[in-house]
């Protein structure tokens, strides 16, 4: 799948509109909590910032054009815009979730929401039997995928998903904090809803927490804008401004954060101290014809089992000069993570080991610096 090269265009210029009264090219931040109205609900659109705020409108209409979709809806982290979707379901909901998925997805499953009587059942979407015995065994409400998933890269089919959503009348939503929007589209292939962590790599400088829901479905948007308003998870003006200033550069980044992915994926798989290098862009991935299919690029993320023990694993996590270790991903820079003791320790141990979440697995962030200091970086730590 090509990339859609007036994404780029869109990337730089969506919601971005010369302030009015001066002509300033990049509008000023709005840090002003109320708006003065000229007589009691009189007012020029605006009347308090957790409802709305010039700084958010311009960043929401980015982030719908972004995804192609017809509303944008910013929070103030990813996992507030999950709780924001978890709000739709009434007690007695049941969730088809993918089993690798993002820990802290998981952890707001597990320990926030399964006490309100919502049903969580965690199973492989990678398997489109074990799906449908699912959706067969009962109503089913919500549909939750995440692809490429986090961390072990698989590839979930998001158009077979939307048709089962379709015929059990389920909400289907998709991370796509992975793929972007640069190179994947999930509205297009189905979904409902789409879900990002902002953070990441529409945030791309690591600097600025933020989540974002993008959806064309009208009915959606309005129980959502009630919940973003009603429960307050909004992000400052100076938060939308800055991630707002990042989506411009999104499009440009993501093409150097894959091509660094790849070129490090290809180094590891000839490595002798790899057991298996996950990477959707490899050929031999087991997702790769899926992911050339639904996706228009394979990101930035690779992640490796290392032959090694736990402390030999440790000995290279230390090494590395170029990968910092730290949790996170998305950024400039690039960043190095051990899932089971850093993102992904609250996981049960049941299903870590199921996934293949031990002590071997390393997630990599590439960031955009020279594909060949990031290789050099880790050849010297491996050796």
């Amino acid at each position: 799948m090509a990339i859609d090269k007036s994404f780029f265009t869109t990337a730089v210029h969506a919601g971005a509109h010369p302030e009015q009264v001066t002509g300033a090219v990049m509008p000023p931040i709005f840090m002003s909590t109320t708006f003065a109205q000229e007589a009691p609900g009189e007012h020029k659109g605006f009347d308090y910032s957790r409802a709305g705020n010039p700084s958010r409108d311009g960043y929401e209409e980015a982030l719908s054009a972004l995804e192609g979709a017809k509303h944008g809806l910013a929070f103030a982290s990813g996992l507030a815009a999950e709780q924001a979707v978890a709000q739709l379901l009434n007690p007695g909901a049941r969730v088809l979730v993918c089993d690798d998925v993002y820990g802290g997805t998981g952890r707001l499953f597990r320990k926030l929401y399964a006490k309100y009587n919502l049903d969580f059942n965690f199973i492989d979407m990678t398997s489109l039997a074990e799906v449908k015995a699912a959706a067969a065994a009962g109503p089913v409400d919500l549909i939750w995928v995440e692809t490429p998933t986090n961390p072990t890269m698989k590839i979930i089919d998001i158009r077979a998903m939307a048709k089962i959503a379709k015929d059990k009348k389920a909400i289907l939503v998709v991370d796509n904090t992975f793929a972007t929007p640069l190179f994947q589209s999930p509205l297009k292939l189905g979904a409902d809803i789409v879900v990002h962590s902002t953070t990441k790599y529409i945030g791309g400088h690591s600097d600025v927490i933020g989540g974002a829901l993008m959806t064309s479905n009208d009915e959606l948007h309005q129980q959502l804008r009630f919940i973003q308003f009603a429960a307050g998870a909004v992000p400052s003006p100076f938060e939308c401004f800055m991630l707002h200033r990042s989506v411009k550069t999104l499009a440009i980044r993501m093409t150097q954060h894959e091509k660094n992915a790849l070129a490090v994926a290809e180094f590891l798989s000839s490595h002798k101290k790899m057991k298996k290098v996950y990477y959707p862009g490899l050929a031999k991935d087991p997702g790769h014809n899926l992911a050339k299919e639904q996706m228009s690029g394979f990101s930035g993320m690779v992640s490796f089992d290392h032959t090694g023990n736990y402390s030999e694993v440790v000995s290279f996590l230390k090494k590395l000069k170029v990968f910092t270790l730290a949790e996170s991903l998305g950024g400039v820079e690039s960043l190095v993570n051990h899932p089971e003791k850093m993102t992904h320790a609250s996981v049960p141990e049941e299903l870590r080991k199921k996934l293949g979440i031990g002590h071997s697995l390393v997630r990599l962030s590439c960031g955009i610096e020279s594909a060949d200091d990031l290789i050099a970086d880790l050849k010297l730590a491996l050796e």
